[in-house]
């Protein structure tokens, strides 16, 4: 009985969320201390002790660091030289916008930020290509998504801290690196559908509309070589401890290696080269995300001490054929992600689950983990989440913008959550 008061809470949470627009974070807090100090008898303490510390100094940091960039322009001005540089390829625009999108959340700009200044000038270029909007939007939100996976920017970095979380520490990286690269394929192939059924033909891109971009500025051009070394130092010693696993010298520096301490190290960097101003950089910071995140985090920190956790893997180890289970996973993370955001809700709530099903059905949780993210993020592009809704606000005219609001949510939303339970069925044949 209590557990199904907690999964109703979690589901009370989000419905308010979304109807009031108040912070699931907020809501998911007042039900932690409701239920955990008065039907479980917890002390405030230890109520107070769920608040994911280590994840949202993650968020905070790394975030922090990439926000200089935003701020003076470095990651504006390399989205639109990405986009320059594919002026004389039409054909391949879509896969252009894709990798300027990208590449820029994958230097850290995260997916709202991505959205917000990609999402114009995507809706302007495709009516002078003569590419059908849709397209673009895809390209563009599949682009955001899977760069801001990268596993140092900021949804890549939540993952390996959720994973983190859930007990296997020695295996967020490489998972992360899976969920990664997955992601990607899977947007790659996504395009190429949606470029396939797409009604019209992309014309020549009008010269006017690729002007060449401004060079860098020297503050510019050393805020870009201080995120891509901080990428390097990130990821060589990961990756060096994968492929010589018993050199002690790599074991031991991997083992101090951490991005929110790295962050800060060069967000300070960034402060004294006078990067950006201090207060802006941290005005910018996504604390209704971080509210979100660790306020779930708490209610699912008490269903972990009530059992609702150990329960509702065992029903669905028991109950649902093994084959079945990534599909459902990948429904189940839609279905939340269509009113409800995949970082602040949907995978807190999902991943402590995975290595319990995993051990019970022996399936590897790295297939559970990609099924939840590739899943929840299918169908980000509807209307109702954060990057149709981007999208739709991008629209110039009333009446383009309800034709993209009708076909958000009855093509590309049907089509991308489809595709996505087939990818992850196939993936779970590969691994």
């Amino acid at each position: 009985m209590l557990s199904l008061l907690i999964v109703l809470a979690i589901l009370v949470a989000v419905i308010i969320g979304y109807k009031t627009k108040i912070n699931t974070g907020l809501v998911a807090m007042a039900f932690s201390y409701i239920i955990g100090a008065f039907l479980m008898g917890l002390k405030p303490k230890e109520i107070i002790g769920g608040w994911p510390v280590t994840t949202m100094f993650v968020i905070f940091s790394v975030s922090l660091f990439y926000n200089f960039a935003l701020l003076n322009g470095t990651l504006e001005k390399t989205a639109r030289s990405l986009l320059y540089s594919c002026r004389n390829f039409p054909a391949l625009l879509p896969f252009a916008l894709y990798f300027a999108s990208a590449i820029i959340a994958a230097l850290g700009a995260g997916f709202f930020t991505v959205m917000a200044f990609m999402a114009p000038i995507t809706l302007l270029i495709c009516k002078e290509a003569e590419m059908d909007e849709l397209i673009g939007a895809v390209a563009i939100n599949c682009g955001a998504l899977s760069g801001a996976n990268f596993m140092t920017s900021g949804s890549g970095v939540i993952f390996r801290g959720l994973i983190d979380e859930a007990g296997l520490m020695s295996d967020s990286f490489s998972i992360s690196i899976v969920i990664f690269i997955s992601s990607v394929i899977f947007s790659l192939l996504l395009i190429s559908l949606f470029m396939i059924l797409g009604k019209r033909k992309m014309g020549e891109i009008k010269a006017e509309k690729f002007t060449k971009p401004e060079k860098f500025d020297e503050k510019q051009k050393f805020n870009l070589i201080l995120m891509i070394l901080m990428i390097v130092i990130l990821l060589t010693f990961p990756i060096l401890n994968i492929i010589i696993p018993n050199n002690e010298l790599i074991a031991y520096i991997n083992s101090k290696m951490d991005v929110g301490l790295v962050a800060i190290i060069f967000s300070l960097i960034a402060l004294f080269t006078g990067m950006a101003d201090e207060k802006e950089a941290i005005a910018k910071v996504p604390w209704n995300t971080i509210i979100m995140i660790c306020g779930v985090g708490m209610l699912i920190s008490i269903a972990i001490k009530a059992g609702t956790i150990d329960l509702l893997a065992s029903w669905a180890s028991g109950n649902l054929p093994v084959w079945i289970i990534p599909l459902a996973f990948s429904l189940i993370g839609a279905i939340m992600s269509f009113f409800s955001s995949t970082l602040g809700v949907v995978c807190p709530a999902l991943f402590p689950i995975v290595p319990v099903i995993a051990e019970g059905t022996g399936i590897n949780p790295l297939i559970l983990f990609t099924a939840i993210v590739i899943g929840a993020q299918s169908s980000a592009i509807s209307p109702f989440s954060s990057g149709g809704s981007l999208i739709l606000g991008s629209c110039t005219e009333d009446e383009e913008r309800e034709s993209m609001f009708s076909r958000l949510l009855f093509i590309a939303v049907p089509i991308s959550v489809l595709s996505a339970m087939l990818y992850n069925f196939a993936l779970g044949l590969i691994l």
